[in-house]
Order: C-alpha cells, then sequence, then structure tokens
C-alpha cells in the first residue's frame, strides 16, 4: 500500500532556516514540500494556491508575526493545520500562537523524528504541544488566566459531549462523523457550538479546557 503523502508549507524569514527546513521535509518519503514563505502576507497567498496538509509557521518574523499569519489563514480556511515553530521561550508567543489556532508549538531544537512525527499526528487531527506550552495553555484556561468559565453539567448536549470526548482521542472530523454516524457537516457544527460554550477558539483549547473542567469525568 503507497504511504500518503503530507503536503508541507514552510513560513519562516530566514534563508536558512528554510533551507534547512526544506531538506529536513525532503528526507522523508511521506512528506513533500509545497512551498515556502518569508512573511505573513505572502504565507496567506501562498496558503490559498497549494492549501497544504500541514504548515510549519516561525513565530518571529519582522513584519506581522506568527501569531498574525496564523490567524489570516484560519479565519479564511478554519481547517488549517499549523504547527508554530520557535527558539524563543516567552510565554506570550505560545498563547499567541494557541490563542490564533495553531495545533502545534514546538521548538527548533526539536528533533527531525519528531518534528516528522508531529506532521504526522496534527495531520491526523492531534495537537502536539512541547510540555511548557501545555502548561501555558493549562493556565489559559485556569483561574490564572482569562479563560472559560465553570460549565454547568447541562451546558453541553449529550451529542456535544460525545463529539468532544473524540475530539480528545485526536479524532478528525471525518473519524468523529463516522464513529457517530453523523454528517462531516453535523460534526462541524458540533465543534462550532462547543468551541462557543467552552469560550475558546481552537479544537486544541476545546480539549484542554475539558480536562481542565473535567467535563470527561461526567
Amino acid at each position: 500500500m503507497t504511504a500518503e503523502i503530507i503536503t508541507v508549507m514552510i513560513v519562516d524569514d530566514h534563508p536558512m532556516v528554510r533551507r534547512g527546513l526544506a531538506m529536513f521535509v525532503g528526507g522523508f518519503a511521506d512528506l513533500k514540500l509545497v512551498g515556502e514563505a518569508a512573511d505573513a502576507a505572502s504565507a496567506l497567498e501562498m496558503y490559498r494556491r497549494e492549501q497544504p496538509d500541514v504548515v510549519l509557521m516561525d513565530m518571529v518574523m519582522p513584519d506581522a508575526g506568527g501569531a498574525a499569519a496564523i490567524s489570516r489563514i484560519r479565519e479564511e480556511f478554519p481547517a488549517a493545520a499549523i504547527i508554530a515553530l520557535t527558539s524563543f521561550g516567552e510565554d506570550h508567543l505560545i498563547e499567541a500562537a494557541l490563542k490564533a489556532g495553531a495545533r502545534g508549538f514546538l521548538y527548533k531544537t526539536v528533533s527531525v523524528e519528531e518534528l516528522a512525527d508531529a506532521i504526522r499526528q496534527i495531520h491526523r487531527g492531534r495537537a502536539i504541544l512541547d510540555p511548557k506550552a501545555s502548561d501555558v495553555m493549562l493556565r489559559m484556561v485556569s483561574g490564572e488566566e482569562p479563560g472559560p468559565p465553570a460549565l454547568p453539567q447541562s451546558a453541553l448536549s449529550e451529542r456535544e459531549n460525545d463529539v468532544l470526548r473524540l475530539l480528545v482521542e485526536g479524532l478528525t472530523n471525518k473519524q468523529i462523523a463516522a464513529r457517530l454516524d453523523l454528517r462531516p457537516s453535523t460534526v462541524k457544527q458540533y465543534i462550532s457550538n462547543i468551541l462557543s460554550k467552552l469560550n475558546v477558539q481552537s479544537r486544541t483549547e476545546a480539549v484542554a479546557a475539558a480536562l481542565k473542567l473535567g467535563l470527561l469525568e461526567r
């Protein structure tokens, strides 16, 4: 059976970093580089043209920055799968990436095998976070930072709870639809409802909020 090819787009303002990431992508038979961009504006234009499966997004760029680029892409393409990459450990970068809708956050010191696996996992619908990013996310949805309010048990419908449990398992919309015998469009609406009720902007934040609020224990 032929392995599925995952198309990848790189966004970084440093030519040498782009070259290194391009070489990395080219080193795996199941990954294919489809484009490179040097700033937020060209990132959106390239995404429109190439519709890649996964984007590797630098968080620190001289123009609008990675968070702005993520927001622009996800505003137009809500299902975009984006991994934020950075050399810096500031919490505000992590928060900005997660709030913008990044599905993953990793440091550029990650090994090539770990990054390749993260791309595969993100493509399957999972969230991949560096441990520090996970800590920041938990603070975002806890009382320490503004986040989703405590929900009464009845806040989510039974079917929304079913969808939420499968989100936590990392299933894609298609997989959730198949598991629950629903249309993908119906699943998409349930997820939209869940994000709204949890007061979060992404699937990744929804998973963290669900765990923090103990919704899966009910």
